[in-house]
This record gives C-alpha cells, structure tokens and sequence, in this order.
C-alpha cells in the first residue's frame, strides 16, 4: 500500500536581506584613496630630460658619380645616370658599369617617371638584373635637374607596348 510522504520543510527565523554589504567597497574605496594619495606628490615633480638638438639633413641634389641611377619618362625612354640610351645599347652600357664595381656595391637606383607603363618598368628592372645587379632600389623623389623627356608626350596615345623579357 501507498504510504503517505511527510515533507519536511526548514523555516528561517530571519527574513532575506537585500541590503548591500558595505565592507568590501569601503576596502575598495580606502585602498584607492592611499593609492593616490602617494602617487600625487610624484606627479608634481618636474624631470629634466635632455633633448638633443634638431639637425636638417644634408640634401644631395646631385647624383654621386659612382652611383648608377636608372630613369625612365613617362614616353618610355630608357637613361643611365641622365644620359639617354636606346634600349639597344642599355643592356650592354648597364653591364660594363656594373661590372666596374666591387661585388658589394653593385646596386642600380631606378627613377621611373609616376606615368611610365609598368611593364616597361619591369623590363627595365630585369635588364638591371641580367646585367648583374645584386641590389635594386627605386627613387621614390626626383631630384632637381633630373630626368627630361625627349618630347611631350601625347596624352591620348595610348601607352608603349611592354618589351619583351631581358631586353
């Protein structure tokens, strides 16, 4: 038979509290306040730094006669160090300079013009390579006297067709 289950129930003499319990802010809040009560007095203190002066950096407008800079116009003409050059004769010219130089210091500058094809770029920087460059870099400011076109350019030609590889 079915026996009835009794329920036991505990009743608390008490009512819930839903009072915050102020001690661990009051900690909190004491804890801040000793915090910043040593860090301000630091605050006040001036440190002398010692500034180095500013020095304007030397501008070389000229290129280095030892230096071989690449340039290119925007029609497609090819110069070295601002003498102009067929594309021809630039492979050849490119080699016998680099080849003058010591193995360390074989680095070719290129300074394209911002509306050259950049397929002629490219076939540029792979002559410079083929010639034995071991470093390449790219101007990226043209210096004053620098790289004049053979001829305006027409703006609505279309651009030159890229040369093909190593030449």
């Amino acid at each position: 038979m079915a026996s009835k289950q009794k329920r036991m129930t505990v009743n608390s003499g008490t009512q819930p509290n839903s009072d915050i319990n102020m001690t661990p802010m009051v900690d909190i809040v004491l804890v801040l306040l000793i915090i910043f009560m040593v860090v301000t007095p630091l605050l006040e203190k001036d440190i002398d730094v010692a500034i180095p002066d500013t020095e304007q950096p030397e501008e070389i407008i000229d290129v280095p006669p030892d230096q071989l800079v690449v340039g290119i116009t925007a029609d497609g003409q090819l110069a070295i160090n601002l003498e102009k050059v067929s594309d021809e004769e630039y492979l050849t010219k490119l080699k016998r300079m680099v080849a003058a130089k010591p193995a360390d210091q074989k680095l070719v500058f290129f300074m394209p013009d911002e509306k050259v094809n950049y397929g002629r770029l490219v076939a540029a920087l792979d002559g410079a390579r083929l010639a034995g460059a071991k470093t390449l870099g790219m101007m990226t400011e043209i210096p004053e006297g620098g790289l004049q076109q053979a001829a305006p350019a027409d703006p609505n030609a279309p651009p030159p067709p890229a040369p093909p590889p190593g030449g």
